[in-house]
């Protein structure tokens, strides 16, 4: 557990108040005895401040909040619907559902692989600066546009509904995965896929990164 202290020296003087604030973490040095680190930074305040005659007023200890920073999940995927239905996360907000409808309509049919794959390709797009910066972004790129959606479940005329439960459990665990960061590289930094029955104009000029299941991945 990160521990951080604040340590407050306050030693008043002749014409007013001098204090000394220093920080100490384990955070960088995990091997940090804090106990015996405090008590060499005290034995050498008190040095200080008495050396010059100063009297050692006060001393206060408290601690420093963390801050709004939260863990990362940073385990290596293993592409095994145990490995998957282990893992604890859950997926909440607009981002997790976003990505979960994505691979829920375009890749429920495929192999776990595959819907990691498709996964990376969508949250590869929101890092490249090239598209949205966020998964609703990228997914709902082009959308209500004649042949400018980026993903066909989007602009194709059907309802989206979720009615298989079993698939869509699934996909918004492998969602809330990838979310929380997991380590998966199947596509190589894939931007793109179509699937084996269609030649897009687009793939023949991008190199083919990875073939998984029914669907080729290029990177931009």
């Amino acid at each position: 557990m990160l521990r951080r202290v604040l340590v407050t020296l306050a030693a008043f003087l002749a014409v007013g108040s001098a204090s000394a604030d220093v920080t100490m973490s384990t955070s960088n040095d995990p091997s940090f005895d804090l106990d015996t680190g405090l008590d060499a930074v005290f034995a050498a305040e008190r040095d200080l401040l008495l050396s010059g005659g100063v009297p050692l007023a006060a001393l206060t200890v408290r601690p420093v909040p963390r801050g709004d920073r939260k863990p990362r999940f940073r385990k290596v995927v293993e592409y095994s619907r145990d490995w998957v239905a282990r893992q604890s996360v859950k997926g909440t907000g607009a981002e997790w559902r976003c990505l979960s409808e994505a691979l829920y309509f375009e890749a429920r049919g495929e192999s776990l692989k595959g819907q990691f794959a498709v996964a990376e390709v969508i949250l590869n797009r929101v890092k490249s600066g090239a598209y949205p910066d966020s998964v609703c972004g990228v997914v709902n790129q082009g959308t209500g546009r004649r042949h400018a959606c980026q993903f066909s479940y989007t602009c194709d005329g059907r309802a989206e509904t979720i009615r298989e439960t079993r698939a869509w459990s699934q996909v918004s665990k492998v969602a809330a995965l990838m979310l929380k960061g997991a380590k998966s590289n199947l596509t190589h930094g894939a931007t793109h896929y179509h699937t084996r029955a269609v030649r897009p104009a687009w793939a023949r000029i991008f190199p083919r990164t990875a073939s998984i299941g029914v669907h080729y991945f290029y990177r931009q």
